[in-house]
């Protein structure tokens, strides 16, 4: 694991992944390949015992495959899992069935992860019977306590999940992943798909059950609004790696990377007065069988060197348990406090759009018939 990623001296670490990779496709038949498809690209991080750790970006960042990474819901093509400083990579089904009483997920959608031929009770009985927590009336009574538990009626059980809201169906999904009495519940955007009414009742339910229960909770995310009200960690993707890694606080009162500044700056401000000017990012973001050398930013970036097309930056730690994966952050940083001064240089518009085109070609040669199909370089 880099330093960056490392956990200060005496903090109790329950989850951690070194050095992960996850990579899709690159298969076919004699005649055919499918693309590499580059999700998760070296991703270090460790989550510690009772926070609440948000993994933020846009869609397509590889967010959620990381999270499922940790999980083991999908296996890493590089890297290694850690639980409690077990190393679980590389752990036969037997012993991760074991394990999955601590390590639940909430999901996206409420609808899709619920059984339609199952009633309620007895989705959330299964882990319960599963694992051996109780037998006979004492499941019913158990199910019934999780469905008070997450602000629902125990008559609930009878009924299908079809039958309710989308915010009750989510509640049903937490009482699964509850039911198992787990240490660790990973969130994949467990309010995305709600309702703004009912995304602050299950912000708040699963803040309550954290701290009732002392869970660590893991949650990802896109909208940076929520995740300021819930968390004690932000790690930023982009394009399958972590581009800044720091307290929440700090995070939204002073970004240091550029794609995290484009971030906050997207968030809508519901008043008038404290709305601003926004700098909009240019381009699209890069096609993920196809990444960009260098800086993976550096095509949509304004501020934007050469620098950044040829060396990559690495997560560094920049002080105050933070982390930063760019070369020029210093003087953007500076630039920003300072904003009477002349701007940078690779800031003009002629720079970004001389970086983008030389992205775009380069992606158009690699997609070229003579391309190597496994993704490399030809």
């Amino acid at each position: 694991m880099s330093e960056a990623s490392r956990a200060p001296a005496g903090v109790d670490i329950i989850l951690e992944g070194h050095s992960l990779s996850k990579r899709f496709g690159g298969r076919g038949g004699f005649f055919e390949s499918s693309p590499v498809v580059h999700a998760v690209n070296d991703v270090s991080l460790a989550i510690r015992k009772g926070e609440t750790f948000a993994i933020v970006g846009e869609s397509g960042c590889g967010k959620s495959t990381l999270g499922r990474l940790l999980l083991r819901l999908l296996e890493p093509s590089e890297g290694e899992i850690l639980y409690q400083g077990q190393d679980i990579t590389r752990l036969g089904a037997k012993e991760m069935r074991r394990l999955r009483r601590d390590l639940q997920i909430i999901f996206q959608d409420p609808f899709a992860s619920l059984n339609p031929r199952m009633t309620v009770g007895a989705i959330i009985a299964e882990p319960i019977r599963l694992h051996g927590l109780a037998r006979g009336r004492e499941v019913n009574a158990r199910v019934a306590e999780l469905l008070r538990t997450v602000g629902l009626r125990p008559e609930y059980a009878d009924r299908y999940p079809h039958e309710f809201s989308g915010g009750q169906r989510q509640r049903i999904g937490i009482a699964r992943a509850l039911a198992g009495e787990p240490k660790l519940i990973i969130g994949d955007e467990p309010v995305s798909a709600l309702d703004v009414s009912i995304q602050a009742q299950v912000i708040n339910l699963l803040e309550d059950l954290k701290g009732r229960f002392g869970l660590t909770l893991v949650i990802v995310a896109h909208d940076l609004a929520v995740i300021r009200h819930m968390s004690d960690r932000v790690a930023v993707m982009y394009l399958g790696e972590i581009v800044e890694l720091s307290d929440v606080d700090p995070l939204y009162e002073k970004p240091l990377h550029p794609y995290t500044q484009a971030l906050l700056q997207a968030i809508p401000s519901p008043v008038p007065q404290g709305r601003t000017e926004r700098q909009l990012l240019q381009g699209d973001v890069p096609n993920p069988t196809a990444l960009p050398s260098g800086c993976r930013f550096h095509t949509r970036c304004p501020h934007a060197r050469p620098r950044c097309s040829e060396e990559h930056p690495p997560l560094e730690p920049v002080g105050e348990g933070r982390s930063v994966a760019c070369h020029f952050w210093r003087e953007i940083q500076a630039a920003a406090e300072h904003p009477g001064d002349p701007p940078l240089a690779s800031a003009t518009l002629d720079m970004r759009l001389e970086l983008y085109r030389t992205y775009q070609t380069r992606k158009a040669e690699q997609a070229a018939p003579h391309h190597n199909p496994t993704g490399g370089q030809p």
